[in-house]
């Protein structure tokens, strides 16, 4: 297959560590094999990566990254002291007719008859 341009495009089973989702299939035991000796393995659907398969002992699983560099780098901002509220939109409300309900008051009344 090629792309406009005429080069040759490469499918998803072309790049390391992915698999298109019909040979994931076929070839599971081999795919975790891989995610064993080589690590994570990608899986695509249409050429594009759906899921990740990862090995269940690895420290992907362990929390080693708990977002304590993400919150570091937020309190070491310069701008950490700036005010963002967020826009709050109306929201249209819609006129309800409540006549004619008061004969069906008994049927959701609890235990009044």
């Amino acid at each position: 297959m090629t792309t406009q341009s005429g080069s040759p495009r490469r499918s998803s089973g072309d790049l390391p560590n992915h698999w298109p989702l019909q040979d994931a299939k076929a070839r599971f035991s081999e795919l975790v094999r891989r995610v064993r000796t080589d690590g994570p393995q990608h899986v695509t659907v249409h050429g594009r990566d759906e899921v990740v398969v990862i090995p269940a002992e690895g420290d992907l699983l362990k929390g080693g990254a708990t977002g304590q560099a993400l919150v570091d780098a937020l309190q070491s901002s310069p701008h950490r002291d700036i005010d963002i509220e967020p826009r709050r939109t109306a929201m249209p409300v819609r006129d309800v007719s409540l006549e004619g309900l008061a004969e069906f008051r008994g049927i959701f009344s609890v235990g009044t008859r």
